[in-house]
Order: C-alpha cells, then sequence, then structure tokens
C-alpha cells in the first residue's frame, strides 16, 4: 500500500497551531495540498477523514479530555488517582485551584486538539460552493458529516467553558470569546443541516458493523435534542435557532424511522461487564457477549441496535505523534494491582466511585455493570498508593486483563502493548436509551421512560416525574461522561449540580494512603464558577488579552 497525504494547512493565533496532515493508506500516491484536497468528492471525503480523525483526538491526543472531565467533576465519583500523582485533577474535582496552585493551563492541550479539528471541518465546508460535489445526496452526506462534527466540538466547548470563540472558517484572526447564544446558535444550525441533508439510507443500520462511527441523520437528530435540552436547562432560555417541538420532531423522528433498539441485557453494552477470560495457556481469549467491536485473536463485532453513535479508536496508538487510543480507559484501573477475577487490569485508581452513588443505587440491576467493589470480589487494593480510596471502582470502561494477569494488550501484542496508549474501545456518545429518555422529559410522558426502566427491572412500571427521569438517567447512563452535563442542565448555571456535589461529596470519608481521611468540597468555589472550567492561561497570552477567564478562576 503506497499512502496518500492530505496536508491541512494554516495557523491560528487563537491556539498557536499549525494544523498537521493526516495520513491515509491508500493505493494512490498523489500529493494533496491545501489548494486540491476540497475541488471533487473523493478528495473532500479524503478531507472528511481528517475531520473524524481531528475529533477522535480530542480524546486520544487530550489532557484531560471531555470525558475524564465530566467524571472528575460529577457527584458520582471522587478524583481518586495515586499519593503521588499531581493534584491537577482533583482540582478540577473539587472546583478548587488552591489544591493545585500552580496548574493555571489545565486545558490547553484540549482547547487546541478542539479547535484544530474545527479548523478541518470549516476548510471542507468553506468549500462549498467551489467543490464539484457529484451529486446532491453526495454533498449532503459529507457536508452534513462536517458540520456535524464541528457542532460536536463547538458542543463539548460550550459546556465545558461556556462563551467560546465562534470561527465558521479556517481564520488566523485572534476573536474574543463569542456569547453562548451565537454559539449555540451555530449549533443547532449546523444538526439541523446534518439531519435535514445527511440521506437516511446513507449509513443503513443493517451494515452498522462497516457504518460504526459515521454520524447519520438521526445521529444529528438525537444531539439536536441533547444540544436543546442543556441550552434551555443551563441559561434558563430558549434559543430562536431550536424551539422544543423542533427537537421533540427530532426525537420522534429517531424513534419511528431509525430503526434502533435497546439491547436486551444491559451488560452487554460494556465489555468489561460482560467479558471472561476464555485463556488457555498462553492462548488467550475471551469469552463474551459484547455488543461492540473487540479483539479475541482477530477483530470482532457486533455492534448493538441500541448504538446510535460511537466515537472510534484503535490500538496503534504510540510516542511518536500517532493517537487512535482511548487512552482514559488507563485511568480506571485500580493502582498497581489486577482485578484478574473480573479480567480488569490495573491503572491509575481514578474516579473512585462515592458512597452516596453506592448507597442510593446498589439495589439496582444494573450496579454491577457500572460498578465493582474490592471486598465483594476479595481484592486486595494498593491502599498505601491510592488517593481517595472507597472500596469501589468504575466498570464500563475500565483497562481487562486475563486471569494470569496479562494484560489486554500484550497477550493478544497489539500496538505497542503499553498500558497508557493501547486501548481501543470505543466511547459511545449516544445510545437509543437516551434518545427514549429525552423523549419522556420534553413530552412528559412516561412510555420512553419505562421502556428504558423495564429492561433492567422487568415488571416495574414508573410514572412520569422529573424526579423518576433525573433517577433513571444517573443509573442508566453512570460513568459515561453524560452525569455531569445532566445536572448542570437541571437548573440554570448549574446550581443543582453544585448542591449534588456537596452533598455527595463534602465530608465523605475516604483512605488516603491508607489513612482515614474526609473529602472537602466548597459549594460556594462551584458556584463562582457556575460549573465552568478554567480558559487555559496559555491561550489568554497567546491572545494578547482578547481572551479573559472564566469567573472564580
Amino acid at each position: 500500500m503506497k499512502t496518500k497525504h492530505i496536508f491541512l494547512t494554516g495557523t491560528m493565533a487563537l491556539t498557536a497551531l499549525a494544523v498537521t496532515s493526516c495520513s491515509l493508506d491508500t493505493e494512490s500516491m498523489t500529493q494533496m495540498n491545501d489548494e486540491t484536497a476540497y475541488r471533487n468528492l473523493e478528495a473532500v471525503e479524503m478531507a472528511l477523514v481528517g475531520c473524524y480523525d481531528g475529533w477522535q483526538r480530542t480524546i486520544s491526543s487530550e489532557d484531560i479530555g471531555i470525558f475524564m472531565l465530566a467524571e472528575f467533576a460529577s457527584d458520582q465519583a471522587h478524583a481518586g488517582l495515586g499519593m503521588s500523582d499531581a493534584k491537577n485533577n482533583n482540582a478540577i474535582d473539587q472546583f478548587d485551584l488552591s489544591v493545585a496552585p500552580s496548574y493555571n493551563n489545565l486545558f490547553n492541550s484540549d482547547w487546541t486538539n478542539y479547535y484544530a479539528a474545527i479548523f478541518r471541518c470549516n476548510k471542507i465546508i468553506v468549500n462549498e460552493n467551489t467543490t464539484d460535489w457529484g451529486s446532491e445526496a453526495d454533498k449532503g452526506r459529507v457536508l452534513g458529516q462536517a458540520r456535524a462534527l464541528r457542532a460536536i466540538l463547538y458542543f463539548d466547548l460550550s459546556r465545558m467553558f461556556g462563551d467560546v470563540p465562534l470561527l465558521t472558517g479556517p481564520s488566523r484572526e485572534n476573536i474574543a470569546r463569542t456569547p453562548a447564544a451565537e454559539v449555540y446558535r451555530q449549533i443547532f444550525e449546523d444538526l439541523k443541516y446534518a439531519a435535514a441533508n445527511i440521506p437516511a439510507d446513507a449509513f443503513p443500520l443493517s451494515a452498522r458493523e462497516s457504518n460504526d462511527g459515521h454520524i447519520t441523520k438521526y445521529a444529528a437528530e438525537a444531539l439536536l435534542a441533547r444540544a436543546y435540552l442543556y441550552y434551555t436547562g443551563y441559561y434558563g432560555t430558549e434559543n430562536p435557532a431550536c424551539t422544543k417541538q423542533e427537537a421533540i420532531d427530532a426525537l420522534n423522528d429517531v424513534i419511528q424511522n431509525g430503526g434502533y433498539e435497546l439491547e436486551t441485557r444491559y451488560a452487554d453494552l460494556f465489555m468489561p461487564a460482560c467479558t471472561k477470560d476464555a485463556s488457555s495457556g498462553e492462548n488467550y481469549g475471551w469469552e463474551t457477549t459484547y455488543k461492540g467491536k473487540y479483539y479475541n485473536g482477530g477483530w470482532k463485532s457486533d455492534i448493538s441496535k441500541e448504538v446510535i453513535l460511537n466515537l472510534k479508536f484503535g490500538s496503534t496508538s504510540d510516542y511518536n505523534g500517532n493517537a487512535d487510543g482511548n487512552v482514559f480507559q488507563v485511568y480506571l484501573g485500580p493502582r498497581n494491582v489486577n482485578a484478574t477475577s473480573l479480567c480488569i487490569a490495573s491503572g491509575w485508581g481514578a474516579c473512585s466511585v462515592t458512597k452516596a452513588f453506592v448507597d442510593k443505587y446498589k439495589n439496582d440491576p444494573r450496579f454491577s455493570t457500572c460498578v465493582w467493589s474490592c471486598d465483594e470480589v476479595g481484592f486486595k487494593a494498593d491502599v498505601n498508593d491510592t488517593y481517595e480510596y472507597t472500596g469501589y471502582y468504575t466498570r464500563k470502561y475500565a483497562p481487562m486483563c486475563f486471569a494470569d494477569g496479562t494484560r489486554q494488550e500484550v497477550g493478544f501484542n497489539l500496538g505497542v502493548a503499553h498500558m497508557n496508549l493501547t486501548y481501543y474501545q470505543d466511547w459511545t456518545v449516544m445510545r437509543y436509551a437516551d434518545v427514549l429518555l429525552m423523549h419522556s422529559e420534553l413530552t412528559g410522558t412516561a412510555d420512553g421512560l419505562n421502556q428504558v426502566h423495564r429492561r433492567s427491572c422487568p415488571g416495574e412500571t414508573l410514572s412520569y416525574s422529573v424526579e423518576n427521569i433525573r433517577n433513571e438517567r444517573a443509573i442508566e447512563f453512570a460513568f459515561e461522561g453524560i452525569r455531569y452535563w445532566d445536572m448542570m442542565r437541571y437548573e440554570k448555571d448549574g446550581a443543582y449540580a453544585g448542591r449534588a456535589i456537596e452533598e455527595s461529596q463534602n465530608g465523605a470519608v475516604v483512605r488516603n494512603g491508607g489513612v482515614e481521611a474526609t473529602v472537602r468540597f466548597d459549594i460556594n468555589n462551584f458556584n463562582a464558577k457556575k460549573g465552568l472550567m478554567q480558559i487555559p492561561n496559555t491561550q489568554i497570552t497567546l491572545s494578547g488579552g482578547v481572551l479573559t477567564q472564566n469567573a472564580g478562576w
């Protein structure tokens, strides 16, 4: 195979970056550059791969990343990690920079990665009228994905930072932060374009193994509803670019025409929760019912009909700039010791589960898919090297090993087989369960709520109420990077989130290095920041003061 290089060039003073090339294996040796990469459908489809790569790199090349941020910040987990680790992540967990006062640049890599990906999307979008698309259907399919990706990227940025610079073209201009209402207007317009222009049959569900990871019209519609709920909840007002009825109509289309179904067994959605070791000597292998992509002597996939959108990862990351791995997984293993009875490998000990979550949901059938207990499986943690130890760890995206302690990447000889890099489990961004629960929430009806609830609790029926919706979401999507953003939208300016985190964490008993301690969470720190994150100081400096810091940081 030869290599075709797509050079997506340009710089942005805003993020002090040069968008680098994306390499793909093809038969051609044609060199594509900034002038030729958008001339026709084939070229633009190659550039679209670069956009997806940019989105992937917001995790695989992350500093913190939106998934880990959401878990650190939520009421369901402490930051945890190790005794000698820097406390930058704990500062996020507590919304208190005094925990790690030297960290005034917490999200610099994340900021850069997001704007690099947006730059790539904008290069396709601004060439709409100069590209030879071949057909209107192809134009809608490709341009719709580029605009949906841009919407996803801005939605993430806006949830993290609030007002952010809105660039709708590949600009070198330094601009101030754009009011959130304008950013969300663009998010809604992009998602509406994607929903209206990506053909319904572009990525059929019947071919989901090969289409997995593509943004479909139904993914765009589900994301539209998610963005609507977040904006109206957090900001306490409607945005003229999307009405409640438009959000409901979008969900109705997904439900009525998307063909999605709830997976029969909840645990089958998450590989660490439904997989057993099937090794014989050194012939490593899994016995699994996982409905996703996994390695078992070769790549296997049986993508669930519940999955509407996956963020795809691979196993070929290295320290030479190649980044495609799900690098948040290593955070979630216990410090230094493998939990071999569960096939869970050691990691960095992050996101120890709060006692409040355990007490509230331990009797729910989904609990054992979400969380595992050290005591219940006879696991002896390295408590001397563990910060904020509670005896409970998350399970859905935990790193994996075999019964003899050999890590999955080593047993299967994947990539560089490095515990910090070689993780391939895809992150499910949108499930059909979320569509059903959002539909119940927006329509004030219980049908979707009960479809989701009865999957795990057969025979039980819930009446519609705000409390029932919120409780269902809290356990259904536990440790999937959703809970924090749900809490942020339940009341204006994130007020609900602050109270919930304070109740869950302030005064909670943990063990630091084996010594009993209590967690401190000052809600005043949270309220001063309105739950938003720190603008990287590097970006403020590079902008010459055009960018400003969020209050409280």
